[in-house]
């Protein structure tokens, strides 16, 4: 049995998912986690929110991850939506690329220099690799897609249109804000840690609050809540 993941630490688990969550999840800065903390008794410094995002934020967007590939890779009518939005790093401009399935939900999240051949080529192996082939998938009018599907043989996948492209484009929304949160990045590692911890956490609890009724979505987030609490135990 692999060892306990707390097992150096004084705080309980469910202190540490808890903190986790909630500055992951919610565009709060570390002191905004530390006083909301305060307020219900828990008293922690802000450099020790730092830490443990640090450090159990990426165990737990890997436990997310691999739950959800093993439960959605045999899936063949998935649909795939590809985009790339620009982040600043110390002034410089970088681009997180992103593909979102049909649902909403954040399959890959990429950090490069440029938007060009390899790195949409490089961006699609990893995305295809974890997650197998969809069924189509659609970007917009950036050539770097259409020469790194070819590349890979599957240009008959490629779907392009603005309008058809929206479901990833509204998907960038939750990032922006917890970008303006965090007052930007200051490394391209730094981005890259955040962005694909970001987008397993926004996945889990993603319910679709818009289209299920106030009971449903109770259930359902009540569900996310028990499974996060369950996350390395």
């Amino acid at each position: 049995m692999p060892a306990s993941p707390f097992r150096y630490f004084n705080s309980s688990p469910e202190i540490i998912r808890l903190v986790v969550m909630m500055y992951v999840r919610f565009p709060l800065s570390l002191r905004n986690v530390e006083d909301l903390l305060a307020e219900r008794g828990i008293d922690i410094c802000h450099e020790t929110v730092r830490h443990w995002w640090n450090r159990f934020g990426p165990l737990f967007a890997d436990d997310v991850r691999r739950q959800r590939v093993s439960r959605m890779k045999g899936f063949r009518q998935w649909k795939w939506h590809l985009d790339e939005v620009y982040v600043k790093i110390n002034g410089e401009v970088h681009y997180l690329w992103r593909a979102v399935d049909q649902e909403g939900e954040v399959l890959e999240s990429y950090v490069t220099k440029t938007r060009d051949r390899p790195a949409a080529l490089t961006f699609m192996k990893k995305a295809l690799k974890r997650h197998g082939s969809p069924e189509t998938i659609t970007t917009d009018g950036l050539r770097s897609y259409k020469a790194a599907m070819t590349t890979l043989g599957n240009t008959e996948k490629q779907e392009v249109g603005r309008w058809a492209n929206n479901r990833v484009e509204n998907s960038h929304l939750p990032f922006r804000r917890r970008e303006r949160a965090m007052l930007r990045f200051r490394q391209m590692k730094s981005l890259q840690k955040f962005a694909s911890v970001h987008a397993n956490v926004h996945n889990h609890f993603n319910l679709d609050r818009h289209l299920t009724d106030r009971q449903t979505y109770k259930t359902a987030r009540s569900a996310a809540l028990a499974e996060w609490q369950n996350l390395m135990a």
